[in-house]
């Protein structure tokens, strides 16, 4: 199973971002899948995740109305929608999956790095 994330990137503070994040190996059916982030010297937090049916999200306050998460899961991928990025954004974002997310992490992909520039 691996969990394949890209589209990080260098962006300007106020500029926007879409992470991806492709899983093969299996399918996810009935699991949640979500984004934890990891900013040199601090510890891994849980930015955001998604139910199977997509109707059930969560947001790290910090990013709530900047972020949005979204699935396909058809195509097994889920997406990190980055708007009004900050560079205390800046981070490697992880990809993660798991019966539920954030306390049950059964996959956790390579991250993708994001900086953000003031």
């Amino acid at each position: 199973v691996q969990l394949q994330a890209s589209g990080g990137g260098l962006v300007q503070a106020g500029g926007s971002l879409r992470v991806s994040c492709a899983a093969s190996g299996r399918t996810f059916v009935g699991y949640d899948m979500g984004w934890f982030r990891q900013a040199p010297g601090k510890e891994r937090e849980f930015v955001s995740g998604i139910n199977w049916s997509g109707g059930r999200t969560y947001y790290l306050d910090s990013v709530k109305g900047r972020f949005t998460i979204s699935r396909d899961n058809v195509k097994n991928t889920v997406y990190l929608q980055m708007n009004s990025l900050k560079p205390e954004d800046s981070a490697v974002y992880y990809c993660a999956a798991g019966e539920r997310l954030p306390p049950l992490v059964e996959y956790l992909g390579k991250g993708t790095l994001v900086t953000v520039s003031s």
